[in-house]
């Protein structure tokens, strides 16, 4: 698909005015007579811990519909003697900060929704909402805040406008919106909510509270237009590109965003990674275009708690079909809308060179009280490859009372490749009872037939899979006052995996507790057993593996500031045995990130990682395996400082270094023994570099000059070693494979 529409789309969107200023003042003082009218709750209770019971501090808050906009104001009660925590972070950075979250739900019918978070520094969150709990911070909206602080506590303001996401059209001059608040004292670790539900809950966005408030619409024509240019040190060449995103929202029903040659400047780089398995990388995407009411398509599917899902955007001007460079993104359009009770939503986009892709899909979904269904198709041509791939999904949510939450799906693939077709299907079911008394039960299963095949605008780990897991959880949160813990989570699991042609991957027991301290951080605990059993993945279709049983370990602890220090603390330790020695011969890992906070505007990080795998599993071709004993160390370290309320500067530097030395050779026979040779495989070591110094100039809302400077590189390297994981790790700090320095300057215009 060529897509022509986007210039009579400009000249049609030209005749809508800018909204006129809102009635509230965003300043973050809470002015009775400005909030005269306004919805008043102060019936926060608490959520972390899950107890429900009465906070130590107090919070009122005040909701009112303005024409401009959707206007929340917090006043959170909190003395002296309660720490208060305000350190500046970058937009939807973590930290362990004093913040109130907004969750709406415009249509107010559980499908979807959005976080808008406002901490006490005026750093900002904002994320999308789907499956109840599912999050993505990648989208950024327009919108207004604004905080005060006095001797009593702090107040925070908001105005969400009602152009920022698409809404059903409203009946009786109202709308019915779904609403959560809540407010974190970061130095307790205590969240307290209205209503008193937590995002860990199995069911969330379709329990918030439903407000009604008068429907307002509002229109909004933006065009952000923006330049780059890059300078090459180590090719000694120079680049300039230029393009432009659109977003038109004539109405309350309906919303278009188009994209004119899309920005892939590296002013967002991805964290470095080390990949020998047969399931590839997941990364975000942070491409304006494509994180722009892009929640509506985003179904997830695929195995449990993972990235899997139908359309992930990072497909579009990803590799080129004939191995040279990334596809070039010439056009792309998003239509949301709704009619007839009804929304739906159209993705488009296409690649302009001769190796280009056209990704195509249309989405619809219809909500009542208790139950909603949805459903998708996508289509993705690939005329390099002479391939072409559909697939179509079907989805359900029912809720028939407070205690059960039901989700399933069902997807079909249908490819022509070279002339050939292959067809396949699958499905997944959760179920969920709440049991009262802190106990709840979760059935999930799913089955990805042997031929289904989503990857051409999907993500999906792997087919061929079917996998059932029962789940018993259990909440405590009446600790002794006198415990350092608030509350425990406990999670009791047992699973079963097979593939489609027989194989017993593993059967699965696991506990894991996931705890609240009373000194703001917190813990997470998890240990698995696997049963012996195959890995039909490992040898890329030359047979499986029969591997013995697996043990898993994992504990985390955050603990932050307290009182004046400036530390803070990350901890991970993990023992993962998953190799042929057993389940004594498992890699032992461990991660520590001390933060030392120079001041609320300037934080100083270094994460320093140590691994070693003395029974490392890896595919060297065909049906041959190599045991390796290898070390790794990995370095992630920077700076963060806020020069002012425009401007940022963000230092990262990330190092890796590895050394891998043969153990064992294998050879897998048809029956699944991996059976000893004496063979040839190289020892290998690989050194990795990403570092990069970014400045960032605030012009106006979603507006921004950057300049970058981005170096990195990657030696791997086979052969007999006679060096060490240190001698790697020091080596990467000298690679320069690539040297960038990017200036992008972007503005968004609202007509």
């Amino acid at each position: 698909m060529r897509i022509h529409l986007l210039p009579s789309l400009l000249a049609a969107a030209a005749a809508f005015a800018a909204p006129a200023a809102c009635a509230v003042e965003i300043d973050g003082r809470i002015d009775p007579e400005e909030w005269r009218g306004a919805r008043r709750i102060d019936e926060f209770r608490l959520t972390q811990p899950l107890s429900r019971q009465p906070a130590s501090q107090a919070t009122e808050a005040w909701l009112l519909a303005t024409p401009e906009g959707l206007a929340i104001g917090f006043r959170n009660h909190q003395p002296a003697g309660v720490p208060r925590l305000r350190q500046r972070t970058q937009r939807d950075g973590n930290g362990t900060v004093d913040r109130v979250n907004l969750y709406v739900d415009f249509d107010g019918d559980g499908r979807a929704g959005y976080n808008f978070t406002v901490t006490l520094a005026n750093s900002i969150v904002d994320a999308t909402i789907t499956s109840e709990n599912q999050f993505n911070d990648d989208w950024d909206g327009d919108w207004r805040h604004a905080t005060s602080e006095d001797a009593d506590g702090w107040s925070a303001e908001m105005l969400i406008p009602w152009h920022i996401a698409p809404m059903r059209e409203a009946g009786d001059g109202t709308r019915t919106l779904g609403i959560q608040l809540d407010r974190v004292i970061a130095s307790t670790g205590e969240r307290t909510s209205w209503p008193a539900v937590h995002y860990n809950e199995a069911r969330f966005l379709s329990t918030f509270n439903r407000v009604e408030v008068p429907a307002y619409k509002q229109s909004l024509l933006a065009i952000t237009p923006y330049v780059v240019g890059v300078r090459d040190f180590v090719g000694h060449d120079s680049d300039f590109d230029a393009g432009a995103d659109l977003f038109w929202k004539p109405s309350g029903k309906f919303q278009l965003s188009a994209t004119l040659n899309p920005d892939f400047g590296q002013v967002e780089s991805d964290e470095l990674t080390v990949n020998f398995s047969a399931t590839e990388t997941f990364f975000s995407d942070k491409r304006p275009f494509f994180t722009e009411n892009q929640s509506f398509f985003d179904v997830q599917f695929g195995s449990y708690n993972s990235n899997s899902r139908l359309i992930y955007t990072r497909r579009v001007g990803a590799r080129a079909d004939d191995g040279n460079g990334s596809g070039d993104v010439t056009a792309a359009i998003k239509l949301n809308g709704s009619a007839g009770g009804f929304n739906y939503g159209l993705f488009a986009a296409s690649e302009g060179d001769e190796a280009g892709r056209d990704f195509y899909a249309l989405r619809a979904t219809r909500d009542f009280e208790r139950f909603g269904f949805g459903a998708m198709a996508t289509r993705v041509v690939r005329p390099f490859q002479d391939r072409s791939a559909n697939v179509y999904e079907f989805d359900q949510r029912w809720n028939p009372n407070a205690q059960w939450a039901i989700r399933s799906a069902l997807v079909a693939s249908d490819v022509e490749h070279n002339g050939r077709s292959a067809r396949d299907s699958g499905g997944q079911i959760r179920i969920d009872y709440d049991m009262g008394g802190g106990w709840r039960q979760q059935l999930y299963g799913l089955h990805l037939g042997k031929r289904l095949q989503l990857n051409d605008f999907g993500y999906l780990e792997r087919n061929n899979f079917n996998y059932l897991r029962y789940d018993l959880g259990r909440r405590v949160t009446d600790l002794p006052a006198a415990s350092s813990y608030a509350s425990h989570d406990w999670h009791y699991a047992a699973s079963r995996r097979y593939s489609d042609d027989g194989v017993h991957i593993a059967d699965a027991i696991a506990v894991n507790r996931r705890s609240e301290l009373r000194d703001g951080g917190n813990e997470f605990v998890e240990l698995g057993l696997w049963s012996a059993g195959y890995d039909d993945l490992i040898t890329r279709g030359n047979g499986v593996l029969r591997l013995p049983e697996r043990l898993y370990f994992s504990y985390e602890r955050l603990r932050p500031r307290r009182g004046d220090s400036p530390w803070s603390l990350s901890a991970e330790l993990n023992y993962s045995a998953e190799g042929l020695g057993g389940i004594d011969e498992g890699q032992s890992r461990i991660y520590l990130e001390p933060n030392y906070q120079v001041s609320d505007r300037l934080l100083l990080f270094a994460g320093m990682e140590y691994s070693h795998n003395p029974d490392w599993l890896l595919w060297r071709g065909g049906n041959r395996l190599g045991a390796f004993r290898s070390d790794a160390l990995n370095l992630n370290a920077g700076l963060q400082w806020f020069i002012d309320d425009k401007q940022e500067l963000r230092v990262r530097l990330e190092a890796i270094g590895m050394d891998a030395r043969l153990k064992q050779a294998y050879r897998v026979d048809p029956k699944g023994r991996p059976l000893a040779v004496e063979e040839e495989i190289p020892d290998f070591s690989l050194s990795n570099l990403g570092f990069q110094i970014r400045y960032r100039y605030e012009l106006a809302p979603l507006s921004y000059l950057y300049l970058a400077y981005v170096r990195g590189g990657e030696l791997f390297e086979e052969g007999p070693r006679s060096t060490r994981v240190g001698r790697e790790f020091s080596d990467a700090f000298e690679l320069r494979d690539d040297e960038q320095f990017l200036v992008k300057l972007s503005y968004r215009f609202e007509i």
